[in-house]
């Protein structure tokens, strides 16, 4: 499956925007999705999981409460709803998918056998 973001942007603190990872050459449905951001000089980091299931999300403690994670099967694709957005949030979101995810290894980069490019989210304050 190949994976591609967008969405991204400059947005002042306390903005909203809504990230979309479309997927083609297979039925995104069928994979586990999350959403990583890296910002300059860090490690990569978990966002948010949806399980394929439909049914199951999990956050990031700092996200938890601002951004929802949500999938339209019939767009073939995930999305990633940040609201109150802060200073930061400034990072590149990247989307991952997974056919094998399991809840011990959803945080972990290395758990993702198919990644998206990345779209830059910059909060100014």
């Amino acid at each position: 499956v190949q994976l591609q973001a967008s969405g991204g942007g400059l947005v002042q603190a306390g903005d909203s925007l809504r990230l979309s990872c479309a997927a083609s050459g297979r039925t995104l449905s069928r994979y586990s999705v999350s959403w990583f951001r890296q910002a300059p000089g860090e490690e990569r980091m978990f966002v948010a999981a949806l399980f394929r299931s439909g049914h199951n999300t999990y956050y990031g403690d700092s996200v938890k409460g601002r951004f929802t994670i949500s999938r339209d099967n019939a767009k073939n694709t995930v999305y990633l709803q940040m609201n109150n957005l802060r200073p930061e949030d400034t990072a590149v979101y990247y989307c991952a998918a997974d056919s094998s995810l399991i809840l011990s290894t959803l945080t972990s980069h290395t758990a993702y056998a198919y990644w998206g490019q990345g779209t830059l989210v910059t909060v100014s304050s």
